[in-house]
């Protein structure tokens, strides 16, 4: 496997970095696209959160230019953004994608929300046919692995959310919620989770605005909340003590003549924005203006660190989980590299076999099946024993470096074809690439 993983998240890069980097979920079909005509991208994937920009690629030989694709989608400098970006690839790439599913890399350490951000990626790409042999096999055994850390480690007991951690935020600036009017920007799963932690936690009252009025209206019904056009958000958002924006939109929704204005409606009474979209919602420039207080999603890492001790025990544990199957995982995909020469092996002295009885056959004159039967486990033990050395040794060189001299030796040794027939007939007929 030949895999190469190329991001920037919440811990190398800042909130104004990563809203460069972010893909809407309406451009990730145009993205992958882009990404599978890089040269030497066989498959790819593309998660792009709150937290995280990453991109996936399984590589057809060697090495993929991964930043040059970076900087031509994005339009971006690489001297601008090369020292917020990480670069993983082989096994690296594997444990790092192992413990994002997991939530170990997570700004809140076992938040749920990663592994179905991941999945939703998964989907679009197999979908498009991005994600087909080698990274769907990585990508469904890290979904595994995710399942295992949840199973066997309380790294999820009493696990928060970003949403959660949004309205914590809210508390400590209000003192409590009771009485508070809410207004959710956006109707997807962040504002979802703002809003069942609101009134949780005593909200008065909720409004919903989203661009698509029904979801608009679905989701004020599940919190007999108030539904409001988007065209009449500017309008109606004063009415507000706190207001969660979560949009897709490319640049922000709410500027500093919109806070002005706000207030002014408000005859001054305190607004609290908490913004939790990459790319923002709101402009930074609105916590100039008095009585508007302004939280984005890198603000929201001083709450989370009050949860990092509970977890940290736990976390260890489920590293040690992530660890173990990133070996097994390396080690089977190293099996099967050697698991072609082992078959053409196996085949090739089968043959021999088949053809030495078939060829005696006529001399033996009639014999009953008994004798038939023996003949027929005399030889395969012969033939078994005969591939055993052979066997291990490939199965043994599969772990090292030298395993391709092995495999190399090993078909010259018995005239074996350099290439597998099932590997050339999948080469020619271009099932492997997209």
């Amino acid at each position: 496997m030949n895999i190469q993983l190329i991001g920037v998240n919440h811990r190398t890069a800042p909130v104004e970095v990563r809203e460069r980097f972010a893909v809407p979920e309406k451009n990730l079909p145009e993205a992958l696209q882009k990404l599978m005509s890089t040269p030497g991208v066989n498959e790819g994937l593309i998660v792009s959160t709150c937290n995280r920009v990453e991109i996936v690629a399984g590589l057809k030989n060697g090495a993929c230019d991964l930043r040059s694709f970076l900087s031509e989608y994005f339009h971006a400098d690489p001297l601008e953004f090369d020292s917020y970006t990480y670069e993983f690839r082989e096994k690296e790439a594997i444990r790092h994608l192992f413990r994002v599913t997991s939530s170990l890399d997570s700004m809140v350490v076992g938040e749920p929300q990663i592994l179905g951000q991941v999945k939703e990626a998964y989907a679009v790409a197999r979908a498009m046919g991005a994600v087909h042999s080698e990274l769907d096999a990585l990508l469904t055994r890290s979904f595994a692995v995710a399942k295992k850390v949840r199973n066997e480690t309380a790294i999820a007991t009493s696990a928060v959310s970003i949403a959660s951690v949004a309205v914590d935020l809210a508390k400590k600036i209000f003192g409590n919620l009771k009485g508070k009017s809410v207004y959710l920007v956006g109707a997807g799963k962040m504002c979802e989770l703002a809003a069942r932690h609101l009134l949780a936690n005593g909200a008065a009252s909720i409004l919903v605005a989203n661009r698509t009025y029904e979801r608009a209206e679905k989701l004020a019904a599940k919190f007999n909340g108030q539904p409001v056009k988007f065209e009449d958000l500017y309008s109606t958002v004063d009415k507000a003590d706190i207001v969660i924006s979560s949009t897709g939109a490319p640049h922000a929704i709410f500027r500093k003549e919109h806070g002005e204005q706000f207030m002014a409606r408000r005859k001054n009474r305190p607004m609290f924005f908490i913004d939790i979209a990459v790319p923002r919602d709101v402009d930074p420039a609105l916590n100039d203006i008095d009585g508007l207080f302004v939280y984005d999603i890198d603000d929201l890492q001083q709450v989370v660190a009050t949860h990092v001790a509970d977890r940290k025990r736990e976390a260890v544990h489920a590293e040690d989980i992530v660890a173990q199957e990133v070996e097994r995982f390396h080690e089977k995909l190293q099996q099967h590299d050697v698991v072609p020469t082992i078959l053409s092996l196996q085949e090739y002295l089968e043959n021999i076999r088949q053809a030495e009885i078939d060829r005696h056959r006529g001399k033996l004159g009639e014999i009953s099946p008994e004798q038939e039967a023996a003949i027929d486990a005399l030889t395969r033990a012969m033939i078994n024993k005969i591939m055993h050395t052979p066997i291990v040794a490939l199965k043994t060189a599969a772990k090292s470096p030298e395993a391709e001299t092995v495999v190399h030796l090993i078909r010259r040794v018995f005239n074996l074809p350099e290439k597998p027939e099932k590997e050339q007939a999948k080469t020619t007929s271009g099932g492997a690439d997209s």
